[in-house]
């Protein structure tokens, strides 16, 4: 684990430009204790609000929160919901120069009710979903092109809310290849071909299974999708798989290494946001100039602890280590 807590001790001086759909997630938090007699349905006793970065954020907020910089790039509206990513922007040390205001388009905020005990009773979904064009597309290339410009690696953070079309894909692309930066992509779309020119591809299992039309029951079938996505895009690739870990294909090694990663074990709580953690910790890893293996394992650390938390979460530096030394 000496070398795992190496590459940890190094992340705090990368930078990364994380460009994607930014989001709000909103709680709503109280107590059950009775049925409505308007419907069968509880009724909720509203005791407190919580705000959380979700999406795009969520992966630069676990970037910020280990020590590294985050350049995070993407689209708000000119509403509620912006302020209030801009609030918990500036409580996670996060600039909110790369974010582009479309007055047209409506902050994405999800709005979920929740009990005291975490039991999830509805959610609301505020959003413009489609793809960002004209002056906000331009926007956002300017500001991927000036906040990339000292980047040690570029995220595109996915969530099919119009920020990732395939003008920007190209793009990054040609930015990522100019200056010979990893391009990592949290994919939402069946389409692989939209993702050529990524280095690394982190789909979990249902959408590798969407990918490849195919069904992902077994390390055989796991090895056979993340070639099919890799001769379809170029790019490396690792399907995330819950409990039962990771499989990655490294394309960047001759030959190709293929290997099965398994999960560390802990107690979940909540699994949202675990894929922004992950491509967080594999962002830092592959620009501090680690292997694959050495990132990705790194990574299914990070997400153990993670997914013990509730809702959208961050860890330090410090926790990391600590998990790598009881790993």
């Amino acid at each position: 684990m000496n070398a795992l807590a190496d590459l940890a001790t190094s992340l705090s001086s990368r930078r990364v430009a994380v460009v994607g759909d930014v989001m709000l997630d909103h709680f709503m938090i109280g107590r059950v204790d009775r049925i409505s007699p308007e419907a069968p349905v509880p009724v909720v006793r509203f005791e407190r609000d919580d705000f959380r970065l979700g999406g795009a954020a969520n992966v630069a907020h676990n970037i910020a929160a280990l020590g590294a910089t985050a350049r995070l790039i993407g689209v708000v509206g000119d509403d509620e919901g912006a302020i209030q990513i801009a609030q918990e922007m500036r409580r996670a040390s996060l600039s909110a120069d790369g974010l582009v205001t479309d007055a047209t388009r409506t902050t994405t905020r999800k709005t979920r009710i929740v009990t005291t005990r975490n039991q999830q009773v509805a959610r609301v979904d505020q959003e413009s979903d489609g793809d960002a064009t004209g002056a906000t597309m331009e926007a956002l290339v300017a500001r991927l092109e000036t906040l990339a410009a000292d980047a040690h690696a570029i995220v595109l953070s996915d969530y099919r809310k119009g920020v990732i079309s395939p003008a920007l894909i190209e793009r990054a692309a040609a930015v990522a290849a100019a200056r010979r930066l990893p391009l990592l992509v949290d994919p939402k779309v069946p389409q692989v071909d939209r993702y050529r020119g990524a280095t690394l591809l982190t789909p979990n299992h249902h959408e590798a299974e969407l990918m490849t039309q195919t069904s992902i029951t077994s390390l055989d079938d796991a090895r056979a999708a993340a070639r099919a996505i890799h001769d379809r895009s170029g790019a490396s690739v690792l399907i995330t798989w819950g409990e039962h870990g990771m499989w990655m294909l490294d394309a960047a090694a001759t030959p190709h290494v293929e290997a099965a990663l398994p999960a560390v074990a802990r107690e979940v709580a909540d699994v949202t946001g675990a894929g922004d953690t992950v491509i967080a910790v594999l962002s830092l890893g592959l620009a501090a100039g680690a292997p694959l293996r050495d990132a990705a394992r790194l990574a299914t650390i990070a997400a153990g602890l993670v997914v013990a938390r509730f809702g959208p979460a961050v860890l330090s530096l410090d926790e990391l280590r600590q998990a790598i030394g009881d790993a």
